[in-house]
């Protein structure tokens, strides 16, 4: 049976996407903005997209914020993998409320906390052993997979926990051994929530400010914390540009990988 949507269903919808889209269109037209003022329309132009490509400062940032993402995002969705095998395989240990407590905290917690934290880890560390010495990129990757990888267990844990055993036993039974029942059957069937656990952990990690603001040192700036700095001295055309280079790089991706389940869903149904 089918149901109209109530016409102030439809208005509250529109509303709520124009709050959320309009100001993001708006920046992506002004990016295109002649004028040093983002404010003031002075003509067409592609300049500030252009002048991207020469800024050092800006483009060393966005390498460090891929590299220190990719890299966080890696250790993150390993550890969570490992944390989510324990939660749901291993339902009754002895240091399961520990743990619960330790993977589910940074989850809730401030993250000028959890920045804050990390910066007196680090300094103790550096105290004590001698590393790491000052704060760098290595710091602020270590920070980003420390609460990634609770994202991650969240993602992996769902898929593993709704997936059916049935496919193990069976190759149990068929005589196969760890840790081929893993790779073979239980890797490849939790191998989408896999990928939506490093992505979640990547984006996490190329968005953040706050916790990067705090262990990162001199040399080490990311992107998001070069992009403030520059705001606090005025928004310029350069940095919508910048955006909107980001907003249509993700766009793309999305489009891309809608494109694939839909065609996926197509073949699905035909066979």
């Amino acid at each position: 049976m089918r149901y109209d949507v109530p016409l102030i269903v439809k208005v509250l919808a529109i509303v709520g996407f124009g709050i959320l889209y309009i100001p993001v269109m708006i920046m992506m037209i002004y990016s295109f903005n002649s004028g040093k003022l983002v404010a003031v329309w002075a003509g067409f132009s592609t300049k500030w997209y252009r002048e991207l490509w020469t800024d050092d400062i800006l483009l060393s940032a966005l390498y460090k914020s891929l590299l220190i993402g990719m890299s966080s995002a890696t250790i993150s969705t390993f550890f969570g993998l490992l944390i989510a095998i324990a939660f749901v395989r291993f339902s009754a240990f002895r240091a399961r409320l520990t743990l619960s407590l330790v993977a589910s905290a940074p989850l809730v917690m401030p993250e000028a906390v959890t920045g804050l934290s990390m910066l007196l880890l680090f300094i103790a560390m550096e105290t004590t052993f001698g590393w790491p010495s000052g704060r760098g990129v290595d710091t602020i990757m270590i920070a980003h997979a420390t609460f990634g990888m609770c994202f991650a267990a969240v993602v992996i844990q769902t898929r593993l926990r709704d997936m059916d055993r049935y496919l193990e036993e069976a190759a149990r039974d068929l005589g196969e051994r760890q840790p081929f029942v893993f790779m073979s059957i239980t890797l490849p069937l939790i191998f989408p929530s896999i990928i939506a656990a490093w992505l979640l952990s990547f984006t996490l990690s190329f968005d953040d400010l706050v916790i990067a603001s705090f262990v990162s040192g001199p040399g080490s700036s990311t992107l998001p914390i070069v992009i403030f700095s520059k705001i606090r001295l005025g928004v310029s055309p350069e940095i919508n540009a910048i955006a909107t280079l980001m907003i249509l790089t993700i766009s793309g991706m999305v489009l891309a990988g809608s494109m694939l389940i839909l065609k996926r869903d197509s073949r699905g149904k035909k066979n």
